[in-house]
């Protein structure tokens, strides 16, 4: 995808119109993923695909037709469709997909669907961003009351400061509901297609937006290999993280005890984090959780952890006393207050958790209300939206 938005870029900075495929929705056994994409330039060259091959021979030709007229199109091809079996369509699944322009400047008499400047601003946003390796989502107005919506974009950049959206879908409300929306699916690293009412309505329809994430999936990072570890990993799973199990002791990280991790790494904790900070493979949508009970692994590791801006949670669990000793230590170790402030421990909200999974859904509950900024008390005492601002990344 990388490729498809520096060409793009590089077109549009030329002053050269393109045509860009997209898979918004797919059903069943479909060849490629939402998001996929295939772009075609005013001069007839391809790139990318849309199905790996099976109906990119008519998508290209409707591509070549939007060049001309500016116009928007969302097509759908499934197995028992007669144009689908027509283009080869036959793994049984069913894509829909978007066949969008984007121009360099506004064309005199543009018809409704054609965009302007705006597409230059946010080609180039975005080819930087996911050049940067920074999470963003552009979101795309697939399905409106209003045709001249459809095809309308804005792009969400999360920043140190907050949320950074530019472009638009042609109304303000529409807009703030989709910018706080797509921070939720950046953070998670999760394509989508989200619906509301023309203006915005959350509980509406009539609009349909595809909000494309280009971003990897957020990570969590477990320490220790307790039960209460696997009750954590299976609900960080649920929740869309990556999720890594770690400790020292070979007989108990196994795949058998977290079948639910993607990664069971066989080190020190402090070992393996301080490697993937210093790789970048963490950023601020990284949650590591402190569940060892034991200084040995948690003081060295908590050291690295608080010490690096490259993680959005931090979270170790234990008992009162217990996280006066392990504070005492890190204090001893030379960690500030400010550092020793990014603790949440003990972790978890107060819900009176017992078992496992109880506690698990308690620490799930803290890393959430952190991200977004809840205070963890019910919406029925509360005041005001449900919705919070977008979180910085």
């Amino acid at each position: 995808m990388h490729g498809i938005l520096n060409e793009a870029a590089a077109l549009l900075d030329r002053g050269k119109a393109v045509a860009v495929a997209t898979v918004v929705q797919t059903w069943s056994s479909a060849p490629r993923d939402a998001g996929a994409s295939m772009l075609v330039s005013a001069d007839g060259a391809v790139l990318g695909s849309v199905s790996g091959g099976c109906v990119d021979g008519d998508v290209y030709e409707l591509a070549r037709e939007v060049l001309v007229s500016g116009v928007p199109t969302v097509v759908r091809y499934g197995v028992s469709d007669d144009a689908a079996l027509a283009v080869g369509l036959t793994c049984g699944g069913t894509i829909e997909v978007l066949v969008r322009r984007h121009i360099a400047g506004a064309a005199t008499g543009a018809p409704p669907g054609s965009r302007g400047p705006d597409d230059v601003a946010l080609a180039r946003g975005l080819a930087a961003a996911v050049g940067a390796h920074r999470p963003a989502g552009l979101a795309t107005v697939v399905e409106h009351p209003d045709p001249a919506r459809v095809g309308a974009q804005l792009l969400v950049v999360p920043t140190a400061q907050g949320g950074d959206a530019s472009g638009t879908l042609g109304g303000g409300r529409l807009d703030a509901a989709v910018a706080a929306d797509a921070a939720g699916l950046i953070g998670a690293g999760r394509t989508e297609v989200l619906t509301y009412g023309a203006d915005g309505e959350r509980q509406g329809t009539g609009c349909r937006v595809l909000v494309e994430v280009f971003a990897a999936p957020a990570r969590l990072i477990v320490a220790g290999v307790t039960d209460f570890a696997a009750a954590v990993t299976t609900v960080g799973r649920f929740l869309g993280h990556r999720v890594t199990v770690c400790d020292a002791r070979p007989v108990f990280a196994t795949r058998e005890r977290f079948p639910d991790a993607h990664d069971v790494v066989v080190d020190w904790p402090h070992r393996y984090l301080a490697a993937e900070v210093a790789a970048g493979r963490t950023d601020r949508r990284t949650a590591l959780l402190v569940l060892t009970h034991d200084a040995r692994f948690d003081v060295p590791l908590l050291e690295v952890a608080l010490r690096s801006p490259a993680l959005g949670f931090i979270g170790a669990m234990g008992s009162r006393r217990t996280h006066e000793d392990r504070c005492r230590r890190l204090r001893e170790a030379g960690l500030t207050g400010t550092e020793l402030a990014r603790l949440a421990s003990p972790v978890g909200l107060d819900l009176g958790a017992r078992t496992p999974e109880e506690t698990a859904i308690s620490i799930a509950a803290e890393m959430v209300a952190r991200r977004w900024g809840g205070g963890g008390g019910p919406l029925g005492e509360l005041d005001g939206p449900i919705h919070h601002p977008p979180p910085a990344f």
